[in-house]
């Protein structure tokens, strides 16, 4: 489902519309149809002209019982801005930051009719739902209100496996060792450096290469359907497109022994490093930070803040039920992660712009540049 057709599924939830053409008075020439018939005056009341479209409400009002004539009909409710917490499952989905998500927020203006989530969420497949709703401030905009995004990348564990010793099946356990030298290598990104190198068309003096990450780090690992799998998380203001997966990319390449650690450090520089991209299976949209917004609006007494505190509950049952077993049985019948394995033994981590130029490979500029707000794929 693209994202416009889930956007017109989430309008459908409060009420169904019908566009038309602006009005037009049969018989009457084109100077005078400003001057509307009294007969037609109350059903244009009715009527919101928007650029030329009208969006006329197609239910017809409720009938009044005989003896309520002095009753005054009901008026409309103002349209309010809110935000909603979604979750969805990235495969076969395209829209949005293009990965799963399991605390998505976008923001919009609806009427807040009783029950709308169980409205909205009726008209959607079981894999997209919506798992809360805030009320914010008019101008809120949930795109340029982020602070930070904390992404999550699920993979199995035989990733880590030391090339002299690699094991891409269920017998493969990651060792406590093992563990700690990747955490060792993810805290290496923590504060701001050059990711030009991690994404595409990006100049090395672009200052919009430059990126801060809050934190990166792996999790215990943990079994599902026999093979055992680890969780990478990571914060950072603001992501490339391909960044994070490079970033994992280039630390499995570290732990089995393909690439030294300098080429870490290496890769923030100006020269062109070839940098691994691994497969965006296992990514996933693990949250979206307002602190600025909280502490400005979220204790003013008029604005609650946009912590989803009470929704974790419902956004872990959804990661259990639908992202994480999708990532184990796609894992399982494709081997995204093995296939891609294999190509690290002939990647050339020696590659520099004069030797990409050589080979007729695109090497960026500093005048080119692709901006992004998150790791697409």
């Amino acid at each position: 489902m693209g994202f416009p057709r889930l956007w017109a599924t989430l309008l459908r939830a409060w009420g169904r519309w019908t566009v038309r053409p602006g009005p037009r008075v049969p018989g009457l020439p084109p100077m005078a149809e400003n001057k509307v018939p009294p007969a037609l005056a109350s059903h244009q009341q009715d009527r919101k002209v928007r650029g030329g479209w009208v969006w006329e409400d197609t239910q017809h009002p409720p009938k009044r019982a005989k003896g309520c004539e002095d009753e005054e009909p009901p008026q409309k409710l103002p349209k309010r801005k809110i935000v909603l917490l979604m979750a969805y499952s990235g495969k076969g989905y395209h829209g949005m930051q293009g990965v799963s998500a399991a605390g998505q927020v976008v923001s919009l203006k609806v009427w807040l009719i009783d029950n709308i989530l169980d409205k909205i969420n009726s008209h959607l497949p079981s894999h997209i739902r919506i798992l809360g709703l805030k009320r914010v401030t008019g101008g809120f905009n949930s795109k340029n209100k982020c602070d930070a995004r904390t992404y999550c990348y699920m993979l199995p564990t035989f990733a880590f496996a030391h090339k002299d010793r690699d094991v891409q099946d269920e017998s493969y356990r990651l060792t406590a060792e093992t563990l700690q030298q990747v955490n060792r290598l993810l805290a290496c990104y923590k504060g701001t450096h050059n990711f030009h190198n991690f994404t595409s068309q990006k100049g090395p003096r672009e200052p919009s290469a430059r990126r801060y990450i809050l934190e990166m780090y792996c999790e215990e690992p943990f079994v599902r359907e026999g093979l055992e799998f680890a969780v990478i998380k990571v914060k950072g203001q603001s992501f490339m497109m391909h960044q994070i997966r490079k970033m994992v990319g280039l630390v499995v390449a570290i732990v089995k022994g393909y690439a030294p650690e300098s080429v870490l450090e290496r890769s923030w520089g100006e020269e062109k490093v070839d940098v691994p991209k691994a497969p965006g299976l296992g990514l996933v949209l693990e949250r979206v930070h307002f602190e600025k917004y909280n502490q400005r609006f979220g204790s003013d007494g008029l604005h609650e803040p946009l912590d989803w505190t009470q929704e974790e509950g419902k956004v872990a049952a959804f990661k259990e039920q639908y992202i994480y077993p999708t990532i184990v049985s796609t894992e399982r019948d494709e081997r995204s992660m093995a296939q891609w394995l294999s190509t690290l033994p002939i990647h050339n981590f020696s590659a520099t712009a004069l030797g990409a130029a050589g080979t007729g490979a695109k090497v960026p500029s500093s005048l080119e540049g692709s901006e992004g707000d998150g790791d697409t794929d």
